[in-house]
């Protein structure tokens, strides 16, 4: 019978918490060891998302949970999110994405840019995972700068029609609808948001094939021909690149979270191999090498878990920047794949089996190193802030 996992808290970070945020994440983190663990290695091999999964998290809560109560959602505030977020990535950073996109990407759009009947309409269902959303902004051509979309929606008189597509969209094809930016203009300035029930007539997901990262993982190419949509696919309160801006960082937040889960699975699996791992007649933890690792791992996620509380305390009091998170998305996913990779090598050759996390959690964090705002863009996000000069043209 496997252990169950104890957390990792060197600085008493738990009583920084509140009993309702300590229950929320005690309950997730039960749901993972019971739900997530026994299928997530299978599942990654065979590269599929674990679907069977769905009905527990949303009887759980888990999507959308910083949403109001009145659309289905659990109303849990910023840090209890979070810490959804980081038990999720524990387990799996696909798994965590699929709860981050459904949550963030696609309820947080529709409950911030849309109209009452929209939000009435479709987070209910969201939050149930009986409609399971996608987010498209990323184009083939387009991730790092989105202004440069080339996906159009052009206003008729019974409503929009869109060209175009989208790629790396998360739940692309288990979804049935989709978030979808489009140009209405030449310019940044004319990018709206629109809601695409993903059976319309000239929309198609195709699965990526060939992915060694994020394998228990759906991610999709979206192809948009002339997709004719009502008026009140809009939404309303959509304009210009800041609005799927707004979700990027809505989302990057629970990216933050999510890390120092991951990392923590890598150093509770490191610490209990390396003291039952004998080598040269005692246990590898014996040894001054692996001492080493470990030590540098637990202080750099003891110093992320500060830094995400912090930041989930600003952001309840509406105070977060977009430039703070990322620098908790940047750094807290920089030192997870760090101590993911450590981890591994500490783990020797048993360290490449799916039996074991390391190898796993290394392989996704690749991806979370890259997607939602690369490494090296949140660099330049917190260059622009620090100088006033920015970099990026």
């Amino acid at each position: 019978m496997a252990v169950k996992f104890q957390g990792v808290d060197f600085y008493d970070v738990n009583g920084l918490l509140s009993e309702e945020e300590r229950a929320v994440r005690d309950t997730v983190r039960s749901w993972v060891d019971d739900n997530l663990m026994p299928v997530i290695g299978d599942a990654y091999i065979a590269g599929k998302f674990p679907k069977q999964l769905i009905p527990g998290m949303a009887e759980l809560g888990f999507f959308g949970a910083n949403l109001p109560e009145e659309y289905g959602c659990a109303g849990l505030n910023n840090v209890a999110y979070g810490l959804i977020m980081q038990e999720l990535e524990r387990g799996d950073s696909g798994v965590r994405s699929f709860a981050s996109v459904q949550g963030a990407l696609v309820m947080y759009p529709i409950y911030t840019f849309g109209s009452d009947d929209q939000k009435k309409t479709w987070l209910p269902q969201m939050a149930s995972g009986k409609v399971i959303g996608c987010f498209g902004l990323t184009e083939p051509d387009f991730g790092s700068n989105p202004a440069g979309m080339m996906t159009v929606a052009k206003e008729t008189k019974d409503g929009w029609v869109l060209n175009g597509a989208k790629m790396w969209i998360t739940n692309g094809s288990t979804a049935q609808a989709a978030v979808v930016w489009a140009k209405t203009g030449k310019d940044a300035d004319s990018i709206r948001g629109f809601i695409v029930p993903t059976d319309t007539k000239g929309f198609s997901a195709k699965d990526q094939k060939g992915k060694l990262s994020l394998r228990a993982s759906d991610t999709s190419e979206l192809v948009l021909q002339d997709v004719h949509l009502p008026k009140d696919a809009l939404l309303p309160k959509s304009g210009g690149l800041k609005s799927p801006l707004m979700c990027l960082t809505a989302a990057r937040y629970g990216i933050a979270w999510g890390a120092v889960g991951a990392a923590m699975a890598c150093y509770d699996e490191a610490v209990s191999y390396a003291k039952t791992r004998v080598m040269f007649d005692k246990p590898i933890g014996g040894f001054q090498l692996q001492q080493a690792r470990l030590a540098e791992m637990l202080t750099e996620i003891t110093k992320a878990q500060l830094l995400c509380v912090q930041l989930g305390r600003l952001k309840d009091e509406n105070k977060a920047t977009p430039q703070q998170v990322s620098l908790a998305k940047r750094n807290n996913v920089s030192i997870a794949t760090d101590i993911a990779r450590e981890a591994r090598r500490l783990l020797g050759a048993n360290g490449i089996l799916a039996e074991y996390q390391a190898m796993r959690h290394l392989a996704n964090l690749e991806s979370v190193y890259t997607y939602e705002g690369t490494h090296d863009i949140h660099t330049l996000i917190l260059g622009q802030e620090i100088t006033g000069l920015s970099a990026f043209n």
